[in-house]
């Protein structure tokens, strides 16, 4: 029996996220009595490989194949419960983002297990398995037993501080018995986004709302973010009006992020908007508004018109930077 972890590798090379993962993992498996196995899929160097043994996990399995050069779900879901099965494993841990929201519940009909998905802390409890996670958007939490005899977990991004680890982890090579015909999933065309920070890698994000007021207002909040070394965002209604591009929307309907800090300017918080933004571990908000809902959802606010306390804003964290 062991616990599996699935860690996603960008271009051949992890980020913050898969150490994460499998810090989390090395917990659940000490809760356990046993260990963890982490799983890679696509070609990974083997001293890439063996950052994840720095993270708690006991063996690395890699799995490289020709079926599994294209993302696909389907084929994903097989090759991943393939390996559960082989290694006995009775807890699988996946990201909770696009690609784990895509295998979980697959994975769970296929294995027949229960999942806790968006779980932000360690189980509650073994015996029961009973998990913690947010609920309504993060303005409740609730407490879930997972019965099955295998059980699925999918982990809140930045919910788990990485726990490094005196480790000398085994590397496998992996093999399973894939179907190309499974692929359905066909590529056409590439297209990264270069020379600015990603807002899933982002620990700190500056948001902005229609309480900006014009996409010609954006510079101050820019400058702030730039100071901050962060990335940019924006509501919905923003991007809408084409103030900033789509890939900036962050909201139920955008991206879901969960950085350290999220500082939202000019954005009410509409319940959308919230439920992509709440894992965030401090929001700070700005809103003229003083009973705007985002203020009950932060940690930090400031009630006045964004215009005016964005420049000064970026005046005080130059002089904290200078000191």
């Amino acid at each position: 029996m062991s616990v599996l972890v699935f860690t996603e590798n960008w271009d051949g090379k992890f980020k913050k996220l898969s150490f994460e993962l499998v810090s989390y993992a090395t917990k659940v498996a000490e809760m356990l009595g046993t260990s963890a196995t982490a799983l890679s899929i696509g070609n990974v160097a083997d001293d890439e490989l063996s950052k994840l043994g720095n993270y708690g996990a006991k063996k690395i399995i890699n799995l490289k194949s020709e079926a599994l050069s294209t993302l696909d779900s389907q084929a994903y879901t097989a090759a991943i419960a393939e390996i559960a099965q082989k290694e006995g494993a009775k807890v699988i841990i996946i990201a909770n983002n696009n690609m784990g929201k895509s295998i979980a519940p697959r994975l769970s009909v296929r294995l027949k297990a229960a999942i806790g998905s968006g779980v932000s802390k360690l189980p509650l409890s073994t015996e029961p398995f009973m998990v913690y996670k947010r609920a309504y958007s993060g303005n409740a939490f609730a407490h879930v037993a997972l019965k099955t005899d295998i059980k699925i977990l999918t982990l809140m991004q930045n919910s788990f501080d990485l726990a490094e680890t005196a480790n000398a982890a085994t590397i496998e090579i992996g093999s399973v018995a894939v179907d190309g015909a499974m692929v359905k999933t066909q590529v056409k065309d590439v297209q990264k986004q270069i020379g600015k920070l990603l807002l899933t890698d982002a620990e700190i994000v500056v948001s902005g709302g229609r309480g900006m007021k014009s996409a010609e207002n954006w510079k101050p909040l820019e400058e702030l973010a730039e100071i901050l070394g962060a990335a940019t965002a924006c509501s919905r209604p923003v991007s809408d009006e084409g103030w900033r591009p789509h890939e900036e929307h962050t909201g139920q309907t955008g991206k879901i992020v969960a950085p350290n800090l999220y500082i939202a300017i000019g954005i009410s918080g509409a319940t959308q908007h919230l439920a992509g933004v709440s894992a965030s571990k401090y929001i700070v908000a700005i809103n003229a508004d003083k009973d705007a809902p985002i203020f009950e959802a932060a940690q930090y606010g400031i009630v006045g018109d964004a215009a005016k306390v964005l420049p000064k804003l970026v005046e005080a964290v130059k002089e904290a930077k200078a000191k």
